[in-house]
């Protein structure tokens, strides 16, 4: 059989292989959270990173098949590991708001449903958060107005959270 055949056929079966853990790890993570009573909005964050995680893996195993070599993987998952190392100290790279998307996740008390007091001294603004992202945090003011936050801002900022979320309501998702 031709080598570009055998290609094909590899890709085939890795973006067949990509769709399938797409799905069952979506539906599964989904179940396993429920079952510990996790958030809605944690829980959608969780099958992101996964999804991410996953799309990553898929990429690579196209690339090794399209003739890309160890080296050149090696070469790009370095620079790539660069690049976060890099957004962990630099507050001003986009990239920044990626790994402060993962501390407001872990370690800050807000939530999706939960209505926030941004105490900025020039801008105070307040409203419920409707979307957490890996870049913004999306606000709904009282006036129905949509505002993002970059994930970055809103650790540098004072948060008072207002209103929390009626938990009851979150175990029914």
């Amino acid at each position: 059989m031709e080598t570009y055949k055998i290609q094909i056929i590899e890709t085939i079966l890795v973006i067949l292989g990509y769709f399938i853990t797409h799905y069952t790890t979506k539906v599964f993570i989904n179940n396993s959270l429920k079952q510990a009573h996790l958030q809605r909005g944690r829980r959608k964050m969780i099958i992101k990173a996964v999804h991410l995680v996953s799309f990553l893996a898929a990429s690579i195993l196209l690339s090794a098949i399209w003739g890309l070599k160890q080296n050149e993987i090696a070469v790009f998952v370095g620079t790539l590991l660069t690049a976060l190392g890099i957004a962990f100290f630099a507050q001003w790279s986009l990239l920044s708001n990626v790994t402060s998307s993962l501390l407001l996740f872990f370690n800050h008390p807000v939530k999706i449903g939960d209505t926030l007091k941004v105490l900025d001294k020039e801008y105070p603004f307040e409203g419920e958060v409707t979307d957490l992202t890996y870049f913004f945090v999306h606000l709904k003011s009282a006036n129905g107005e949509i505002i993002t936050i970059p994930n970055s801002l809103l650790l540098q900022k004072s948060v008072s959270v207002v209103e929390k979320m009626n938990t009851s309501k979150s175990k029914t998702e």
